[in-house]
């Protein structure tokens, strides 16, 4: 956990640092209305309180977590009086009220529980009644564990730690000790959500589809390098979104296993893609094709001159680079045909393999030039597509290899709906869209766009 200034969380005295974070942590605890924000006043009080405590926490030599911090104290009176209010509101009347005398149903005494929250463990004693109907929702029946609390496991899981690392991260920061298979019950609970998001129905539309592929390491008897194929779509409204993931069979990236996989997209309602954004895979426009007829193949920008570096010495690199930039930036496809024609001119004896490359990939390589350029940067590249693969090997860098599918995609899956503050997320909507929108409506029809 990131420490403010002066703000120690293992035992020692609060100071400068530790005021800020216990008056957020302070008001995060206070029911608040859905949609409302917090009054003026309560505001104030709040912030006057957490003053107090943390006066009075500084002097005591009080910690801010774990058994006995403030935080964890404050949340478990928090906690009991809610649990006594459910009482008072579930019988009519209030602890102690003359009113409850001789009216049937009425307080019997309480059970003490144990519940696990983000600042520590809490001890509860929850009342009950005589006729036994009380049915608490602050902490549910059989609750263990506060959602909070699961909500910070699987955000640690997310950010790439391991079972072990969340264990540790745990226990070190709010004195909590837990067990792996806790954190792996924890993390299990989304698979079910995992699965109806991978089967969900999709658009009938998407101007651009970007597919990529990264490797992961699965364990199938043996452990060995698996694809996972990933496919992101930009919907009429200018939405990212990831359509869909799946882990291919041993062997390496394939377009006959691609072929399979964009066919689960149009069987899940992806009826028509204009521009799919790829690799220079081989077969690939004809897996795509089949799939969607009328879709134009764009080979990434990227992908080609990252190839052209790797059939070239790196001495060369200042000097092919312009070269090839002058290509890809050129004003329509005639102009870029004159500048590649230079271009092979002047290294085609010295790498004939790069040149190839470049005429093989040529008619895939050039839609883009028929769009302006803010069409141009959206399909040009698979950009958006490995910023997220990013995400993803960030989140898999300290697991080595996992024990199956399931596993790899559950780690993906929390990657992308992960939302990281002050960072842009893998999905999102596309800065200026109305005017891309307009072009690929002139270039493609209303009645493919849907718009008639």
């Amino acid at each position: 956990m990131e420490r403010d200034s002066g703000e120690y969380d293992d035992g020692e005295p609060l100071r400068r640092g530790g005021r800020r974070r216990a008056e957020q942590d302070e008001a995060a605890l206070v029911p608040v209305p859905v949609n409302e924000a917090v009054p003026a006043e309560l505001s104030k009080g709040l912030a006057t309180l957490a003053d107090q405590l943390v006066a009075s926490a500084s002097d005591k030599g009080l910690a801010l977590t774990g058994n006995g911090g403030l935080l964890t104290a404050l949340t478990q009176q928090v906690l009991q009086a809610a649990l006594e209010a459910e009482m008072s509101h579930h019988l009519g009347y209030d602890k102690h009220e003359p009113i409850g005398r001789n009216r049937g149903n009425s307080r019997n005494g309480s059970s003490p529980k144990r519940v696990r929250t983000e600042v520590g463990e809490v001890d509860l004693a929850v009342p009950r009644d005589r006729e036994g109907t009380f049915d608490p929702q602050i902490v549910p029946k059989h609750q263990r564990r506060l959602t909070g609390f699961d909500d910070a496991v699987i955000s640690l899981y997310a950010k790439g730690m391991t079972t072990g690392d969340v264990v540790a991260h745990l226990e070190e920061v709010y004195d909590t000790t837990i067990s792996r298979d806790l954190v792996s019950t924890v993390v299990d609970k989304i698979t079910d959500e995992m699965k109806r998001w991978r089967t969900r129905p999709l658009d009938r539309v998407y101007p651009v589809l970007i597919i990529d592929a990264i490797y992961l390491k699965v364990r199938d008897g043996t452990v060995s390098n698996r694809p996972v194929y990933v496919v992101m779509g930009v919907n009429l409204e200018g939405y990212r979104d990831v359509l869909g993931m799946w882990v291919g069979p041993t062997g390496g990236e394939g377009a006959k296993a691609w072929m399979a996989m964009l066919t689960d997209l149009r069987n899940r309602g992806v009826m028509d893609a204009f521009i799919v954004c790829c690799d220079g895979l081989k077969g690939m426009p004809e897996a795509i094709n089949t799939v969607w007829p009328q879709a134009r193949i764009q080979t990434c920008v990227v992908h080609l001159v990252r190839n052209s570096l790797r059939l070239s010495s790196r001495k060369d690199w200042q000097k092919l680079t312009p070269g090839m930039r002058r290509i890809y930036t050129a004003v329509n496809r005639e102009a870029a045909e004159l500048e590649f024609e230079e271009f092979a001119e002047r290294w085609e004896k010295t790498y004939p393999a790069l040149i190839r490359s470049w005429r093989e990939a040529w008619e895939e390589f050039t839609p883009f030039l028929d769009f302006p350029v803010e069409v141009r940067k959206l399909v040009y590249t698979t950009n958006a597509i490995e910023s997220l693969n990013a995400r993803f090997r960030a989140a898999v860098r300290r697991r080595g290899s996992f024990p199956d599918e399931d596993s790899a995609l559950k780690v993906l899956y929390l990657a992308v709906k992960q939302r990281e503050k002050n960072k842009p997320g893998p999905t999102g909507r596309i800065n200026g869209w109305r005017p891309i929108l307009n072009t690929l409506t002139m270039a493609f029809g209303e009645e493919r766009l849907g718009l008639n």
